[in-house]
């Protein structure tokens, strides 16, 4: 990376002449050069040998800063400090600063005083940064503190409370004259949405800032250095002997330095709004800025203490997720309550005997569900409204510009920016959620504009205006703080993303219902039905497999279905199960199922405790009456095997001359809300067959159930030794007689 206006070998910072023009792309981890009320040493891990110094050597240690690059620590800073430094060469980040005494110095501003001692690492070197411990407006934070501080912060309940508490902690800790709480929005525009202040000062609260004030740049490096220090804007930046590292051709990286030296356009920036002295700490929420805790000082330098200013980074540290939590419950609140809005919506269309369309459009809560004010349904080309609405034209054009092939549920809440035609119809249709999986069928919701009046900290636009003057004016950062009102426009409310799930469930509930209605789409589902439920089995190394799925002659959709996987090389999950009744209704519900157990098994729980979920799954959301299933894990080396039961027929395990049923407890059926699944474990010789079935298999009206599992055993244990595991299956299969009035699906495993 070059230095801008650096030779090699200059002693001058990195920062110059910086201007707007180069503001998002500024260099802001290689300054070159640190704050003056600090030292900063870079050396060498191994031998400690001063590679990098900053050239205020000479007033705070009394040694020329040429003399110092090239020696060793211990003859610089004393052998104590030296010691200390070694203990943490090499770790990563910042740990808990030292403290030294510098008794060891005979010259200099530092000789014999106290330093806060601070060490990390860039890159190949180990950094030392020093600073004189500030006693002044001390405010230690002791255990006790610390509790007291995060018990105030966690008895919020909201953010909003919860941010204006962080500003009255940081501001008690640091004694800055402002501290204010700043969240950043989707676009990086800031709000100042808690503040604490002295009394003489105007109030920056609800005030708006945007993007570029603080470029993308400097957010990345919030996101590393939660913490960052001004003590006096109004000072000569330090620079670095040499600029350049000799040993790495490249400059220092000062991320995690708290001396750090900062944009002169930041610096100028602050100028304008009056501060002398400034702070920030992040508060990051999941690896990504949430927003800052904002320090202003108006009054002269303010260099808080070390002590405090690393208690307010762990506030700010302890606040993040405490943020995360409420904004979580906030969401959760309104989630449920959409959640059971569409139930009630959906309970009521499926128990309609009337068309599931209209029985939907009539629903009198589909408009109140999204919070909309119209809505538009396309089915095979016919479109019908509810509510305020566009005319159709306006509608298809709608549906057209916001239609996304590869998703099912998509949203916008300003359709002006995706097409300014559509400008003004904002009145009416600003917002649109769209689902729907072809052209021409789709449902969608809209929402009319929400006119918002934007408080700004001074005209957010006027760094575009300054642009256009031309690149031989020089841009400076903007000079009016005053409070700029702007009102924006063509902009609805967002849609939250349990609005956009909500949808999602709603559109596939209906097709379901639909799906009952349509010979067309009754194909359809079977053929997907027989793309879930294969008719052979896939191989894995080390056992035979063999499955086998037949439909019963008087429906051709049917809920029952087997499934095999590997979980982990040589770990293999068999099941098989069984969805009371036929048609679309058994089909979808199978489906969904299927892909429930199988979420639940690769996130690593037992046979048991999927059947356990499955229960609770059925009996709290889908819409499904009862199933059965078997679930079992083979660990093909060993032939351990764990096996749960949920009211399906027992598994039989067969070797030539004998076939017995795998005993253990059967949990019921599921979809009830009741019970408890436990696992059998067993070992599976090499050669024995594990058999798993449906009750297809049988159950015959006007059979007997016991004579017909008997007769199931005597085929079974007729087996020879090195009968094919599908022969054994074929002969099974023949009890199976034509005109059967149930399906039947059949697992067999046999390790090889």
């Amino acid at each position: 990376m070059t230095i801008p206006l650096t030779p090699p070998g200059d002693h001058t910072p990195a920062y110059a002449a910086t201007d707007l023009t180069t503001c998002d792309t500024e260099p802001i981890h290689v300054p070159g050069a640190i704050q003056p009320h600090g030292l900063l040493l870079a050396v060498a891990d191994e031998t400690l040998e001063v590679v990098m110094a900053s050239a205020n050597t000479v007033s705070l240690l009394g040694l020329a800063t040429d003399d110092v690059v090239g020696r060793p620590l211990a003859d610089v800073l004393g052998p104590r400090a030296a010691q200390l430094v070694q203990g943490r060469a090499g770790e990563g980040f910042p740990g808990e600063p030292l403290v030294v005494v510098l008794d060891e110095v005979g010259r200099g501003e530092l000789a014999g005083l106290e330093c806060d001692l601070r060490v990390h690492r860039s890159g190949a070197r180990t950094v030392v940064e020093l600073e004189t411990v500030e006693r002044v407006r001390a405010t230690p934070m002791s255990y006790q503190s610390a509790r007291s501080a995060m018990a105030r912060l966690g008895a919020a309940t909201t953010v909003m409370t919860l941010a204006d508490q962080i500003a009255r902690e940081v501001r008690a800790l640091s004694g800055f004259d402002r501290v204010m709480v700043y969240r950043f929005d989707e676009e990086w525009n800031g709000e100042v949405v808690a503040e604490d202040r002295r009394p003489d000062l105007n109030p920056f609260l609800g005030l708006h800032y945007p993007a570029s004030d603080i470029p993308a740049q400097a957010r990345r490096l919030y996101t590393v250095n939660w913490l960052r220090l001004i003590t006096d804007i109004s000072y000569v930046p330090v620079p670095l002997t040499p600029i350049v590292d000799p040993g790495t051709g490249a400059p220092l990286d000062l991320s995690h330095s708290s001396l750090r030296s900062v944009s002169p356009v930041h610096v100028e920036y602050l100028s304008h709004m009056g501060v002398t002295a400034s702070m920030s700490v992040s508060l990051v929420i999941e690896g990504e800025l949430w927003g800052l805790v904002a320090c202003h000082h108006y009054s002269g330098p303010h260099r808080p203490p070390l002590e405090a200013r690393s208690a307010a980074e762990f506030l700010a540290q302890v606040a993040s997720p405490m943020i995360a939590d409420r904004e979580r419950a906030d969401d959760r609140e309104a989630a449920l309550a959409t959640q059971a809005m569409l139930a009630e919506i959906t309970a009521r269309v499926s128990a309609s005997s009337d068309d599931p369309l209209d029985s939907l459009l009539g629903d009198p809560a589909l408009l109140p569900l999204m919070n909309a004010t119209g809505l538009a349904l396309n089915f095979d080309g016919v479109v019908r409204t509810v509510g305020k609405v566009p005319d159709e034209a306006a509608l298809r054009r709608i549906a057209t510009i916001v239609d996304r092939p590869d998703r099912y549920a998509i949203q916008s809440s300003n359709l002006a920016a995706l097409d300014p035609g559509l400008a003004d119809l904002a009145p009416v249709a600003s917002g649109v959620l769209r689902i729907g999986a072809s052209p021409d069928r789709w449902l969608m919701w809209l929402r009319p504009e929400i006119e918002q009046v934007v408080d700004w900290g001074g005209d957010p636009t006027n760094k575009l205006l300054a642009a256009a003057e031309g690149p031989h004016v020089r841009l400076s950062p903007r000079r009016s703080f005053e409070k700029w009102r702007q009102v924006v426009r063509g902009h609805s409310e967002v849609w939250s993303h349990w609005e956009v799930e909500a949808a999602d469930v709603l559109g596939r509930h209906m097709n379901g219902l639909l799906l009952l209605r349509s010979r067309e789409q009754i194909a359809m589902a079977e053929s997907l039905q027989r793309h879930v439920v294969l008719d052979h089995a896939p191989d894995f190394a080390g056992v035979d497999l063999v499955a086998s799925y037949r439909p019963a002659t008087s429906y051709q959709l049917g809920g029952d279905w087997w499934d095999a996987f590997e979980l982990a090389p040589g770990r293999l999950a068999l099941v098989i199960g069984d969805v009371a009744g036929h048609g679309v209704t058994a089909a979808s519900a199978m489906m969904q199922l299927r892909t429930a157990l199988r979420a639940y098994l690769f996130e690593g729980h037992s046979p048991a405790e999927c059947l356990d979920h499955l229960d609770r799954l059925m009996d709290g959301l889908l819409d499904v009456q009862v199933a059965t299933a078997v679930v079992v894990l083979l660990d093909v080396a060993t032939g351990e095997v764990e096996i749960a039961n949920a009211g399906h027929p027992a598994p039989l395990l067969s070797a030539p001359g004998s076939a017995r049923e795998v005993d253990g407890d059967v949990r019921p059926l599921l979809g009830v809300g009741e019970g408890v699944a436990r696992s059998v474990r067993l070992t599976l010789p090499v050669g024995t067959t594990l058999l798993l079935y449906t009750d297809g298999l049988v159950e015959r009206r006007g059979s007997d159930m016991v004579e017909r599992t008997d007769r199931l055993r005597a085929i079974t244990s007729a087996t020879t030794d090195g009968e094919p595991l599908q022969d054994l299956v074929d002969r099974v299969l023949a009890m199976q007689e034509s005109g059967a009035d149930d399906d039947t699906t059949l697992l067999a495993v046999r390790r090889a």
